[in-house]
């Protein structure tokens, strides 16, 4: 994967030492949007659709993973990226009940964590390898590590953004249905 064509990301391999400042950005803008109302935040658009809560906590696990990814990779060689479960977790970690300045929190301190291990890492380390499972089973450097969870940061905020601009669009009545006017 070179470029996104949803969102327009290019995997610029070069960009991973500024990944860290970037991520912490990312996260800080998270938490501006888990400021919304949390019926809005906990709406599904579509039913295939995460919520904008759901979105942010699977960002949050993500920062998470990635971490102990890196930490394998710098102690092991070549280890394997288990999937994380990413549909299941939203479900068995009840994603759509938590409580978004909880969450918005959470995503800070996880940012904080992995950009804490990628500021450790030297420029050999930058190309320890480790074979990532998606989308193919492939191995792949720390660097493009870095890039893609900075892509699925940007990714995965404009899917926030789209959502609340599509409830803003929406106009309810006083019991929360959509009114006549927004059908």
């Amino acid at each position: 994967m070179t470029a996104c064509m949803e969102c327009g990301f290019e995997y610029d391999l070069a960009l991973a030492p500024k990944v860290s400042a970037l991520v912490k950005s990312h996260a800080d803008a998270y938490a501006d949007l888990l400021r919304a109302e949390p019926s809005v935040l906990r709406r599904r658009s579509a039913p295939h659709v995460w919520a904008p809560l759901e979105y942010a906590c699977h960002m949050r696990d993500v920062l998470l993973a990635q971490r102990e990814r890196v930490l394998a990779a710098r102690r092991c060689d070549t280890p394997v990226a288990e999937p994380m479960g990413r549909d299941e977790r939203v479900e068995h970690d009840g994603y759509a009940h938590q409580q978004p300045t909880d969450v918005a929190r959470q995503l800070q301190d996880a940012a904080l964590l992995f950009t804490n291990v990628l500021d450790r890492l030297s420029p050999a380390d930058w190309e320890r390898a480790l074979i990532y499972t998606y989308p193919e089973r492939e191995e792949r450097s720390l660097r493009w590590l870095a890039v893609h969870t900075l892509h699925e940061l940007r990714h995965h905020l404009l899917d926030i953004r789209r959502q609340l601009e599509h409830h803003d669009g929406d106009r309810c009545d006083s019991a929360g249905a959509p009114s006549a006017s927004a059908q």
